[in-house]
């Protein structure tokens, strides 16, 4: 966990509510030990993996069932005190923090699998439980769930924050695999959205508007999600290129030619070199893409072969292929840990992470201009991307003492987000709103839609109880 670097020009507003000491006997007498005051476990779930940082709740209730969250929420309800879902605290945005007061209501022990229906490919859930211990438990069924957001988040923040990654190019996004929801509201009622079937015309799609929401809207109890056979095949590999250009646009001519790439992920020289010496490894210190195959041992090898012809245009080389799960594996391991990589690389730093997106044809446009601008300004960065979806991450690396270096980390940001709306992107493609990003919200919606956003929320949280001060102010 990152320590919030505390820079007061870009603290989030503080507009604490009260929180009644009856509401906290209240609480402690319903949950007994479940429910905790003590500072270190405030403070833990006061913060997430941003750099905002706001004071502590003032309890931290540990739900262990859907009726745990309800009576917790009743609670808050009638003193009109707001909650916070906390999941696995991975988020980026500011979305833990508690901007207003209140209490933190913790899922991580409701982590078990309800049912399996393999031959509906669906599988619900509670949601503390994480991508890789759902996988875990659906191993011997032959199917897996692909949405890799890198960090091992829980399913229901994933779902709260629409969440995407790696294999998002192939597999979608949790817009498009969250089947069906168990919401509790603001009042502490239990609803269901959506069901297990394919496919429903029955009133408003409910499951889609609380899917993104991040727990602004209700807070999610039981998740339905998509299920995918693992392939026949899979086969791994890396390959080097002259520039960053170069890189870019053999991904472009990948997927304006369809071909059904599972994932592909760039880093940048800056970020290969830190993993190098993280992981020990000896990669080509340039910019490099890898990719992943899936499909049948046929449709592998075409899908590989016609991907590195296309490479081999735009001066690709060193390829280098991984076909057993170990292999994969090591490579896979080395993406993941860029981010641990590219903080060790400068001992001491706070990573500022940025996250756009943009259509696939601007791609290159939007990376190369937010490149030079990350060069002149002299902090260093890393970058990596799942270009394949046209998104993108810089991560500054600053010294948390020094305001100039976080507000040239910010100046940077605000530009980069303001380049992918003017080319028709959005200012985040997977890590929600939450705090930072509700100024730049607004410059991507307009006002109309804003307001109608905030009209929803006053119909469904009358009270502004559940998360409030994330996405738009209230």
């Amino acid at each position: 966990m990152n320590a919030p670097t505390a820079t007061a020009h870009l603290m989030p507003e503080i507009h604490l509510r009260d929180v009644p000491q009856a509401l906290i006997e209240a609480l402690q007498n319903r949950f007994g030990a479940q429910c905790s005051t003590a500072q270190a476990v405030r403070e833990q779930h006061g913060r997430d993996e941003g750099s905002l940082q706001a004071p502590p709740p003032s309890a931290v209730v540990f739900a262990q069932n859907t009726q745990d969250v309800a009576d917790a929420v009743k609670l808050a309800s009638q003193y009109e005190v707001p909650v916070i879902p906390y999941g696995a605290g991975s988020s980026l945005e500011g979305h833990l923090l508690a901007v207003q007061g209140g209490i933190s209501i913790d899922v991580s022990r409701m982590n078990q699998v309800l049912s399996v229906n393999a031959e509906d490919l669906t599988v619900t859930v509670q949601p503390g439980i994480t991508r890789k211990q759902l996988n875990d438990a659906i191993k011997d069924t032959g199917l897996f769930f692909p949405i890799d957001p890198g960090a091992d988040a829980s399913i229901g923040g994933m779902s709260a924050t629409r969440a995407s990654g790696t294999n998002a190019v192939r597999y979608g996004t949790m817009r498009e695999n969250v089947l069906a929801l168990e919401v509790v509201t603001a009042s502490g009622d239990i609803i269901h959205t959506g069901t297990r079937a394919k496919k429903s015309s029955a009133g408003y799609d409910l499951t889609r508007l609380l899917v993104g929401s991040e727990g602004t809207l209700g807070i999610m109890t039981q998740i339905t999600v998509r299920l995918y056979p693992l392939p026949e095949a899979v086969s791994a590999a890396i390959c080097s290129f002259p520039s960053i250009e170069a890189a870019v646009h053999t991904v472009i001519q990948t997927i304006q030619l369809g071909v059904p790439i599972a994932r592909v992920e760039l880093i940048d020289h800056h970020t290969v070199r830190m993993v190098n010496a993280h992981s020990k490894l000896s990669l080509r210190e340039e910019p490099m893409l890898l990719m992943e195959f899936h499909g049948s041992p046929a449709g592998v090898k075409e899908q590989a072969e016609t991907v590195q012809d296309i490479a081999s245009e735009f001066g690709g080389q060193a390829f280098e292929w991984a076909s057993t799960p170990e292999e994969r594996t090591r490579l896979w391991t080395a993406r993941h840990n860029a981010y641990f990589a590219a903080v060790q690389s400068r001992p001491g730093c706070r990573a500022i992470s940025t996250d756009t997106c943009v259509p696939i044809s601007r791609l290159a446009d939007c990376l190369l201009e937010s490149v030079d601008e990350a060069e002149a300004s002299g902090i260093p960065y890393f970058l990596v991307g799942h270009v394949g979806d046209g998104n993108f991450h810089f991560g500054y690396l600053i010294d948390p003492d020094s305001a100039e270096e976080r507000a040239k980390a910010e100046a940077l940001n605000h530009t980069l987000v303001a380049r992918a709306l003017s080319m028709g992107g959005t200012c985040t493609g997977e890590h929600g709103v939450g705090i930072h990003k509700m100024g730049f919200l607004l410059d991507e919606t307009g006002a109309g839609a804003v307001d109608m956003m905030r009209s929803i929320k006053r119909a469904l949280d009358p009270k502004n109880i559940l998360n409030p001060g994330k996405i738009f102010a209230m």
